[in-house]
């Protein structure tokens, strides 16, 4: 009887922690679930480990429940405690293909990607069919520079119906590294997909689907035949032209080329057909985003000069909304509607009252423009602008439109697991700065996806703030404000503190009431973290002839003066001495160009920067990374930091494209 009533508590005690597992197990689902807030998920992560607690005490070596607490060990940051439970899990059910995967994302958290790949390959001769474990080689090869391979991977994913948002952001980070030798339908297919994709920074794939393009169209043949019609076909390039921006001399003729023949074709024939409407609109959008960087010959100016006179005496004569539309999508492929003399009368309507097809064109060409000035007029820079002409108006870049997707965190956490320090001092909500040109994209995704933050980005581009602050509005975000550096500087003035900074684009020389390293030294107190790149762009050979032609010459960044330098490069690109500049994305924007040669970064503030942060008693670097994103020994860069700051140029880190973090000691 004794020994019965033994085994009957036994199995009351194996169904109890079967439940408790159950339980245990929809907690986790919820814990990563995208549909919940941080703190909901932090919440559902600690039902998750009460669960797990009660379970393991009444079956302290049940396997699944071991590997289970491995996994919110891992995602609260203790690596250590995971591995141990991981491994422990393995010695009591062995051969199990999740405590594999979860050593495989283990490997991953520690920077082991080689590590990781053996892991997930012992998961795979567990279960061939294991997507999530074939997912895992694939970020392994990623992260080991094997970029073709993983790219394989992750297409074998998608074709067997993983359709994960880490597949797709895997693809794209991979296909920025691809060489596209040969035209390659698969590749074509792949583009459209990523292009078609929510959730995805197009606009990181502008060189990957440029390649395929290029090789498409044959564009190294000076005799390839390019047919209108076909090109008004292609879904890949029109998806190309409206979504991303191509960084190769070759697409852009082939560009300039379509819209020159779609405008003659309306020249003999007094009407745009609707087979080449979409490929109109997508050119008017790609020129839009280029700042109107497109070169365009005498007849096709007097052409569009024409066609605008005609819709301003159609706006006199009252004509109907649908007798624009042609016209209006002819003028957007040359020049801003904004700067036209009938934007004013545009407004008449809202931009939803205008045909779906013509809605994101005309935002980009009008309605947007209009409300970017509105809001420069809350800031006294906008003064300068006042005396220039409509076209030699600085425009926004880098051209973004697309936040790259991360799944919401919190600093504290990042800060405690990245950088191994101690958050328990620090306030609820953290204040970040980020400065310099891309802060909007950047500054943008730190304020979506940390939730215990607020945002100041600091941008020398009343473009870039006026962009920045009506796409946080169209996002409803309302942890974050874009400043120009006077506001920074009277806030830091008035006593306020930060304790994140990051420093993208270095200010220009025309900035020289600033200085970085002191703002920075006011703005920190103990604890702060400021991460910066040790690396300057923007110092090809062709940029450094170019802004000594503008020094000699007292060149003006008007629109006229960039094309005729694009054109003066363009026309002698095979000359080594340009193939550098041709090779950047900022060169195919007028916007990109009057950064780079009329306001360059300037080396002086990285040098007084890094000689702060040399300071052993002030700062300490915690982390270094190297341009490929793996962690470096931090004692031999701070050597070097160190060397340089006392002149050593043998040892100098400018140059070497690092990313280092310094902690503030006091």
């Amino acid at each position: 009887m004794q020994a019965k009533h033994q085994v009957q508590i036994s199995q009351s005690q194996q169904a109890q922690v079967a439940r408790l597992l159950l339980q245990a197990n929809l907690a986790y689902g919820e814990s990563n679930s995208n549909g919940l807030s941080h703190i909901q998920r932090l919440k559902a992560r600690q039902e998750c480990r009460g669960y797990l607690n009660e379970a393991l005490a009444l079956e302290p070596e049940h396997a699944g429940g071991l590997g289970l607490l491995g996994r919110v060990e891992m995602d609260d940051g203790q690596l250590e405690k995971a591995h141990t439970l991981f491994n422990a899990s393995l010695n009591h059910q062995p051969g199990q293909v999740q405590q594999y995967r979860n050593l495989g994302y283990w490997a991953l958290k520690t920077e082991r990607p080689a590590l990781a790949e053996q892991y997930f390959l012992q998961a795979l001769e567990c279960d061939r069919q294991s997507a999530a474990a074939f997912c895992g080689v694939a970020h392994s090869k990623r992260l080991q520079g094997q970029f073709d391979v993983a790219y394989l991977h992750y297409r074998k994913l998608l074709e067997t119906g993983a359709e994960w948002d880490s597949v797709y952001s895997g693809m794209l980070a991979c296909a920025q590294h691809l060489e596209v030798s040969k035209a390659d339908s698969a590749l074509a297919r792949d583009a459209i997909a990523l292009l078609q994709r929510d959730g995805l920074p197009h606009q990181e794939l502008g060189r990957f689907v440029g390649a395929i393009i290029y090789q498409q169209y044959d564009l190294d043949n000076p005799d390839a035949q390019i047919f209108l019609d076909a090109a008004s076909e292609d879904e890949l390039l029109i998806l190309a032209l409206q979504k991303t921006l191509m960084p190769n001399p070759a697409v852009e003729e082939l560009v300039t080329m379509l819209r020159r023949a779609i405008i003659a074709e309306v020249a003999q024939t007094v009407e745009l057909r609707d087979e080449l409407q979409r490929l109109t609109l997508a050119i008017a959008q790609y020129a839009d985003r280029t700042g109107y960087a497109l070169a365009a010959e005498d007849d096709e100016e007097r052409l569009v000069s024409a066609i605008n006179d005609s819709i301003q005496a159609q706006f006199a004569l009252g004509e109907e909304q649908d007798g624009l539309i042609g016209s209006l999508m002819i003028s957007a492929m040359y020049g801003a509607l904004f700067h036209q003399p009938f934007a004013v009368q545009l407004g008449q309507w809202n931009l939803v009252d205008w045909p779906l097809a013509l809605q994101s064109v005309l935002a980009a060409s009008y309605y947007d423009r209009a409300e970017d000035e509105a809001i420069k007029q809350n800031f006294d820079e906008k003064a300068e602008e006042l005396c220039l002409e409509k076209t030699d108006v600085p425009q926004a870049w880098p051209s973004w439109s697309r936040l790259a997707y991360r799944t919401e965190s919190s600093l504290k956490t990042l800060m405690a697991t990245e950088l191994g320090l101690d958050t328990d001092n620090l306030p609820a909500t953290l204040r970040i700065m980020v400065c310099g040109a891309q802060s909007g994209q950047r500054a943008m995704e730190l304020a979506g996806y940390l939730d215990d933050v607020e945002v100041i980005a600091v941008d020398e581009s009343l473009a870039n703030i006026a962009k920045a602050t009506r796409m946080a509005n169209e996002m409803g975000m309302d942890n974050i404000v874009f400043w120009p550096w006077s506001i920074a500087q009277r806030f830091v003035a008035d006593g306020h503190q930060v304790h994140w900074i990051e420093v993208g684009r270095l200010p220009s020389p025309a900035m020289n009431t600033l200085s970085l390293a002191a703002l920075i030294n006011q703005a920190t107190g103990s604890g702060a973290v400021v991460h910066m790149h040790t690396a300057i762009a923007e110092q090809t050979a062709g940029d450094k002839q170019i802004r000594k032609l503008v020094s000699e010459h007292k060149l003006q960044p008007t629109r006229q003066t960039l094309r005729q330098l694009r054109r003066m490069v363009l026309a002698n690109r095979n000359d080594a001495a340009w193939q550098e500049l041709t090779a950047d994305a900022d060169f195919y924007s007028l916007g990109g160009c009057r950064d780079r040669w009329f306001r360059p970064q300037d080396t002086a503030q990285l040098k007084e920067l890094m000689a702060m942060a040399s300071n052993e008693v002030e700062w300490k670097l915690v982390k270094a990374r190297d341009v490929d994103g793996h962690s470096l020994a931090t004692a031999p860069v701070q050597k070097q930091i160190q060397a340089e700051a006392l002149g050593s140029e043998v040892q100098s880190l400018m140059g070497q494209n690092l990313s280092v973090y310094f902690l503030k000691r006091r």
